[in-house]
């Protein structure tokens, strides 16, 4: 990584600028949409203080921060709350890292519903709308949300808004009809998250998972998915299931979790659960120790050291970083 000498005033005044997310709309060409900003996972930089070359004090960046927001929960699917740095070790390639930042606080987040309207759909849509009203009983009261409705197109139908009954209001007589354009529909909320005010930034999957009618593939949202940051959580809404594979690997990609809810009764607690492993989720931040290695992408590993009693527990977290060199 180039070593950048800034003068400690100047940094003081000027900080550390972050990269702005270019705004794009749902209905755009391919080819207009697959441009990024920014990299996931990096949040600062690690300064040192060193003479500059008139003796003056500078500051050196030598690397960023990689955050990594990770899950837990236990044997039954709970959160599991209350731990502490301690019970984590983070490795970079396989070599442990210092942890240098932690946190699970209660922080907002800027959340996308991707809402199927497919013909697949009929009959199921008035029973999702019904439990997703479970999931904002315990949001945080500055979250934001959008949503994109799609059958064989996707459509933003509510651009971010704090109002639950707008998200309800907006999706509630849609009537289900058409073919299924999953991947464009996740596509687009990838890009429209970026946008989103919070560093928080997740999607909620309500589909049955078929998928018939994209211009996109599997693997160019695989790969959208991994430079974005964006967490991915879904909800089968489906008696058959043939469509759990491609929801669980969107969501597997995306860090999150894949649910299929046997019945109402489910249903409404997957969305209540859902809403809360959002809420409170773990932080685990660290300057990489080798800068210099000459490689696209890192891989990450989240060792958990767990208190007896609680069994064996599950995580879910993003698995590499792309450098930034």
């Amino acid at each position: 990584m180039k070593r950048i000498l800034v003068p400690v005033g100047l940094a003081l005044l000027l900080g550390i600028a972050l990269p702005t997310p270019s705004r794009t709309t749902i209905d755009q060409d391919k080819d207009k949409s697959g441009n990024q900003a920014g990299k996931p996972g990096g949040s600062g930089n690690q300064a040192q203080k060193a003479p500059g070359p008139d003796g003056a004090d500078t500051v050196k960046i030598e690397a960023k921060l990689v955050n990594v927001t990770l899950t837990v929960s236990d044997r039954y699917g709970r959160f599991v709350t209350g731990l502490t740095r301690d019970n984590f070790e983070v490795y970079d390639d396989n070599v442990k890292q210092k942890i240098e930042h932690f946190t699970d606080e209660d922080a907002p987040i800027s959340l996308g519903i991707i809402y199927d309207v497919s013909g697949s759909m009929t009959n199921l849509t008035s029973r999702s709308v019904q439990a997703l009203r479970r999931f904002f009983e315990t949001t945080h009261e500055e979250d934001e949300f959008f949503i994109v409705a799609f059958n064989d197109r996707a459509r933003l139908v509510q651009d971010y808004t704090s109002s639950i009954d707008d998200i309800l209001n907006r999706i509630i007589f849609i009537k289900a009809k058409g073919s299924t354009a999953l991947y464009d529909a996740v596509y687009a909320g990838i890009e429209k998250a970026k946008q989103g005010r919070h560093p928080k930034k997740a999607l909620l999957i309500i589909s049955d998972g078929e998928e018939n009618s994209s211009r996109y593939s599997a693997k160019e949202l695989s790969a959208l998915l991994e430079e974005s940051g964006v967490q991915v959580y879904a909800v089968g809404i489906s008696k058959l299931y043939a469509g759990a594979p491609t929801l669980m690997q969107l969501a597997g990609s995306g860090s999150g979790v894949t649910y299929f809810p046997m019945n109402e009764g489910e249903m409404r607690d997957i969305y209540t659960r859902i809403s809360i492993m959002l809420r409170h989720q773990y932080v685990i931040g660290f300057y990489p120790s080798d800068t210099s290695a000459n490689t696209k992408w890192h891989n990450v590993r989240v060792g958990i050291k767990a208190p007896r009693g609680l069994g064996r527990l599950s995580l879910y977290y993003k698995k590499r970083y792309e450098s930034f060199q």
